[in-house]
This record gives structure tokens, C-alpha cells and sequence, in this order.
């Protein structure tokens, strides 16, 4: 599925006073009898729902309810801010897709209806690191969609050429293949740019690096952190093996577009980027492989950011019953296992994997599920990851020759007055 990243961002302030909008009385009356005629609106995200799926699940939802399912498609573009306003308003969408790291800050203003009855109904089995971002303060403020992460994606020629017999399986094995295309081959081993941040937050998370902490009450950066330090040692690392820009990320220049090129012996990046390289050199499709990123040891992959995508219903929503019932379908194992058939994506269970075989890039990318995470689940989070993120111009600092305690030294100030914006 062609996505853009998905990233975390800040989330302007939301004041909904629920009262207003007559939380008292919602779904009065409202039931099997009543839904009959009603429309349901939901917001998805361009290239989330594939067209078979919306299409069967709109007709399952109309037999299941007697209503019907308004699907508005929406761009990521500006969305923080659209839904911001939307959730605002006396008439919002009743459903609504939010990225994952977006949720906390949507449920800390009241934007969001609490659906804790449902996650005990039809989410006890959703896997807790990817439900993880859903839940606020204690409560289930949206259902747990899908995952997306990262992957090996690789050029095979290349590999044969260095002498490489199957994928490495430990990160140490992943470096001794970079060396050998280093030395045997003209092509550049790996696509590093300085500031592939998500992939970094991957590393984070494998040595358990916390880049927040609280002090006086207060979230504060904790980037000095000696175990981020370490984390970043491993990105440089890989870094050396890479002629890509200090202080670019992966999207300047698209970083499958460089490996199009056919002279990258791989690069970490989602599975739609492949399908990017492709469209840039149709010759290129049949030397992609992918595999999972090796961890330090074998058998435990390495730490990876799980984006994705949550489902939440308005608090301001009429129809917060009618809507529960979609979701319901939404979140059953037909409509889950087909979103991960027919999108690549990663489902809410891990007894729904089976239905990426086939799918070798979705394959590459469940076995780092279990142990993936994400970015700091709090609403001040977003306002950090604003242009210019200043933990990318710390990583740009690293690469650059800056030890790890002076470059975040450089850049606390910056994270520490984004924390202290309210939300």
C-alpha cells in the first residue's frame, strides 16, 4: 500500500465541551430499529482502505444495521489540524482514522469517546504494542487499526555479487554483508541518510531508551540519556557505510529513488517504498528482497517505530452506538485479516499474520511487531517533532563529529521549551 510516512505531529488545542453538545443524550432511543436509514460517516486516510475491503464492508455494515457507511477520503496533509476542528464542531464525522501517535493528544482534550466496553468485547486479544497507542490515561480512546514497519529492503544482485549467501540474522552479520559489498562491489552497501529518525526511534526502543522523563511534575528531555548515546553509536555506524546527506532525512531525496538507481546494495524504509522504486525503474522489481532488521541477537529482530493507524469515534458524535457496531465489523477477523491481505499492513493480532503470506515485504515486517514501540505517548509529544525536529539536528550533530553528550546538550533547550507548549 502507497502511503506517505507516517509520522507523529503536533496537534493544535482542542476545547470540546461535551456537555455542549449533548453528550446526555446521545443515541437516545437509538438501536437496531432506529439505524435503519441513518448515515455513518467515516474518515480514512488516502490509501488506508483497500477497495475490496470498502467495498464489502460497506455492504456488510448496511445487511448488519440497515444504515449505510459514508466514507470521506482524506488527505494527511493538514489533517491534524482538520480533524483539530472537526472534533470542535456540533456535527463532527462519527469515525474517524487518526495516526497512532496522534491519539493521545486527540483523547487529552475530549475530542474522543471512551471505548473501553468495546476493548472488552472484541479487543482482548488485540496485541498490547500495538493497542498501546489507543489507551489514555487508563482508558481505550480508539481501536487499534493496523501497523506499518520498517524493513531490510535489498538489492539481490548486488548481495550475489558480494559473495552473500542468505540474510543476515544478527546485526553484527548485517554489518560483516555491508563490509563485503563495501569491499567487493562498486555499489554503496547501505542507504543511511543522517536523519532517518524513525529508524533511530527503532534503535531507541531495542536498548531501551527513554527520550522523555518527568521532573517536577514537568515531561523534560532525557535525550542526554547514556543509552540513546549508545543507540546513536549503532546509527553512525551504519551511517559510515553510506554516502547519503548528514542532514537529510529519507524522504530528501526519496530514498527509494536512489536505490532505483540500481548502485544501493539496500536501505530501511515501509514496504510502499519499494513499489516507489519500482514505478522510478520498472528493471529493478525482480533484484528487491526484503528481510527483517536484524537485532543484536538472533531470534529477537531489532527494535522498530510502529506506525499506523487508529479508529476513533467522536465524543461529539450522535451515533456513538451505530458507530461501535461498525467498528465491531471493522475490527472482526474477517475485516481485520482482509485489511492485512489485501493492504500489506500489519493486523491488530498476531493470529491474523497468516494472512500476509504471500506478501514477502509484510512477511519481512511481523516478527518485529511483538517487541516494536512507538514515540512518546504523551500530548506534548507532537510539538517536539515539528520542523526542525531538533532531534534530527542532533543526529546530523553526531555524524558531524559532535560527541553525543555536546550535541544534545545543543539541542535541549529547543525539546524542553516544545515539551512545556500546552496542548
Amino acid at each position: 500500500m502507497k502511503r506517505g510516512l507516517i509520522a507523529a505531529a503536533g496537534v493544535a488545542v482542542l476545547v470540546v465541551n461535551v456537555a455542549a453538545c449533548g453528550s446526555d443524550d446521545k443515541d437516545k432511543g437509538s438501536g437496531p430499529d432506529d439505524w435503519k436509514g441513518q448515515t455513518l460517516t467515516l474518515w480514512a486516510m488516502d490509501g488506508s482502505t483497500p477497495k475490496k475491503w470498502e467495498k464489502d464492508i460497506k455492504k456488510a455494515f448496511e445487511k448488519k444495521t440497515g444504515a449505510k457507511l459514508k466514507l470521506e477520503v482524506q488527505q494527511w496533509n493538514g489533517i491534524q489540524q482538520k480533524i483539530t476542528t472537526a472534533l470542535s464542531e456540533s456535527d463532527p464525522p462519527d469515525i474517524i482514522e487518526v495516526g497512532n501517535t496522534q491519539t493521545p493528544a486527540y483523547a487529552k482534550t475530549g475530542g474522543l469517546a471512551d471505548l473501553s466496553d468495546l476493548k472488552k468485547t472484541v479487543g482482548k486479544d488485540w496485541t498490547p504494542s500495538i493497542n498501546k497507542s489507543a489507551v489514555f490515561d487508563g482508558k481505550q480512546y480508539a481501536a487499534p487499526w493496523f501497523a506499518v514497519n520498517r524493513t531490510v529492503i535489498y538489492n539481490k544482485k548486488i548481495w550475489a555479487e558480494a559473495g552473500i549467501k542468505g540474510t543476515p540474522k544478527t546485526r553484527d552479520e548485517f554489518f560483516e554483508a555491508l563490509d563485503k559489498i563495501e569491499k567487493k562491489t562498486d555499489a554503496e552497501p547501505i542507504y543511511m541518510p543522517g536523519q532517518n529518525w524513525y529508524f533511530f526511534d527503532g534503535l531507541l526502543i531495542a536498548n531501551d531508551a527513554q527520550l522523555v522523563k518527568k521532573k517536577g511534575g514537568k515531561w523534560v528531555s532525557n535525550l542526554s540519556d547514556p543509552k540513546v548515546g549508545e543507540a546513536m553509536a549503532t546509527y553512525k555506524k551504519y551511517a559510515s557505510y553510506s554516502k547519503a546527506p548528514k542532514d537529510k532525512d529519507e524522504a530528501t531525496p526519496q530514498q527509494a529513488e536512489v536505490f532505483a538507481k540500481g548502485k544501493t546494495g539496500a536501505f530501511i524504509g515501509l514496504s510502499w517504498e519499494a513499489a516507489t522504486a519500482i514505478d522510478a525503474n520498472k528493471k529493478i522489481e525482480k533484484d528487491i528482497g526484503y528481510f527483517t532488521i536484524p537485532g543484536e541477537s538472533a531470534g529477537k529482530p531489532e527494535g522498530v517505530f510502529l506506525g499506523g493507524s487508529n479508529l476513533a469515534v467522536a465524543a461529539g458524535s450522535e451515533k456513538q452506538e451505530l458507530a461501535k457496531e461498525f467498528l465491531k465489523l471493522a475490527m472482526s477477523d474477517k475485516f481485520e485479516g482482509a485489511m492485512a491481505k489485501e493492504g500489506g499492513v500489519i493486523p491488530n493480532k498476531d493470529s491474523l499474520q497468516s494472512n500476509l503470506k504471500g506478501n514477502p515485504a509484510a512477511e519481512a515486517a511481523a516478527p518485529a511487531v511483538e517487541d516494536g514501540g512507538l514515540t512518546p505517548l504523551i500530548p506534548e509529544w507532537g510539538a517536539v517533532e515539528n520542523p526542525p525536529n531538533p532531534i534530527k539536528t542532533y543526529m546530523t550533530s553526531v555524524l558531524r563529529g559532535k560527541s553525543h553528550a555536546d550535541a544534545a546538550k545543543g539541542v535541549e533547550g529547543e525539546m524542553n521549551k516544545r515539551l512545556s507548549q500546552k496542548q
